[in-house]
């Protein structure tokens, strides 16, 4: 291959998009299994690479040259090939200080915990100090070379000011999983995590509730995927590339989550957004539907509401939550539980199409909705918290076109 992403496990990587957004050189992501690792880098049948997890420290021995800042980090993400010699670099190191940056997370002065021990712990480690923490632990299940266990974090250090996770907790296909509860840390400020596949992993959700601020690691892929196209390419490109960049792939990613009232027309202006976005349509409704093999009144007199509530939860979070690039209708009361609202904003932007309340019309498929008095019902209970867990209000009085040319519009111009 000419350029590429090696790895183990790369179902989840955005790497090829990145790097085709930056250059038109074919860029490939590939498996390799750690029986072939030696294999591949002995044949560097390449022109440049990028390393992910767990090679960024095996590549080592295959290199004539490493820079300094990979020497000192003991971990190479970007490895070139020149005359069929290996040179290697760490373009991780400028990418998380960018994210750090771009987040507005004070890193001087401040008690650090770095979560993981593999490469990208040792950038973390880097970072923080060069950016003047006043303490920098690494924490580990076992404890070994320094770090401390997750346990004597919790219990020893919740004067902990700023988490950074180098872990794959969190990532698909585990994204409910998280490696610390936030609550164990009263004075923590910021939140930074590796990982961006969720593009808003568990951890930074569970901190952005408390205010904290928190980011996933998107926009530190593709400042060192900008950093690594240079040393590819040997070119330097515009200080706004990176942001660019960022907003590109984050737009064809995040997913279009609409919430609000039965009858609201979730589905209707979801279906137009799905055509003029060119992205796949899904309805939560219908998938619970083709789930349990019978309609939502049946499920409601089989199993009553809660019964429905569970069976919600469950095909959101196992078949949809984990989808990239779509339009999601929910339905009307799935954003009565927290752990939906999570679910949804893994990957999405959540719009609520605020109908008024004259114009819902009562739907006999929908048992909490069959009459003008379940409907006014529903809707005074639920309004402020279609508010609440919305990121984008909108006005749903006009017709399908017009709601869908205000949402296309806003989630085009982030």
């Amino acid at each position: 291959m000419k350029f590429g992403c090696i790895g183990e496990h790369l179902g989840h990587s955005f790497s090829a998009e990145i790097h085709h957004a930056l250059s038109d050189n074919p860029y490939v992501i590939r498996e390799v299994p750690r029986t072939e690792l030696d294999a591949f880098m002995r044949a560097h049948d390449f022109l440049g690479i990028n390393v992910t997890i767990p090679y960024k420290e095996d590549v080592i021995p295959h290199l004539v040259w490493m820079s300094e800042q990979a020497k000192s980090i003991g971990a190479v993400n970007t490895i070139v090939n020149r005359d069929g010699q290996l040179y290697g670099y760490n373009t991780d190191f400028s990418g998380m200080s960018d994210l750090i940056r771009r987040v507005g997370v004070e890193i001087g002065n401040k008690k650090v915990a770095v979560l993981g021990t593999g490469g990208t712990s040792r950038t973390a480690v880097a970072v923080a100090t060069a950016m003047g923490a006043r303490q920098v632990l690494r924490v580990s299940r076992t404890a070994k070379n320094s770090a401390i266990t997750y346990e004597a974090l919790s219990s020893e250090h919740g004067d902990i000011e700023i988490i950074i996770n180098t872990t794959p907790c969190g990532m698909y296909p585990n994204p409910n999983a998280s490696p610390v509860n936030v609550a164990d840390f009263p004075r923590l400020e910021g939140v930074i995590d590796a990982i961006y596949n969720p593009l808003r992993p568990q951890l930074v959700l569970d901190a952005k509730k408390k205010g904290i601020r928190a980011e996933g690691g998107l926009f530190m892929l593709v400042a060192q995927a900008v950093r690594a196209s240079e040393i590819f390419l040997n070119c330097t490109y515009d200080d706004t590339v990176s942001e660019q960049v960022f907003q590109k792939i984050l737009r064809q990613k995040e997913n279009i989550v609409l919430t609000g009232m039965p009858a609201s027309g979730k589905s209707t202006v979801g279906k137009r957004l799905a055509k003029l976005l060119n992205r796949e349509f899904f309805d939560l409704d219908e998938e619970i539907v083709k789930t349990a093999g019978c309609t939502i009144p049946e499920i409601f007199a089989r199993e009553g509401e809660a019964g429905f509530r569970d069976l919600e939860s469950r095909v959101l979070r196992e078949q949809l939550a984990q989808k990239n690039s779509i339009v999601l209708a929910t339905g009307g009361g799935a954003i009565l539980r927290d752990e939906n609202v999570d679910q949804l904003r893994r990957n999405g932007r959540l719009y609520f199409l605020d109908r008024p309340l004259e114009l819902l019309l009562p739907t006999e498929d929908r048992p909490l909705a069959s009459s003008a008095e379940a409907i006014r019902t529903r809707y005074e209970e639920r309004y402020e918290r279609y508010c609440a867990t919305a990121d984008c209000r909108v006005d749903g009085a006009g017709s399908v076109e017009e709601v869908a040319a205000l949402i296309r519009k806003d989630f085009e111009a982030l």
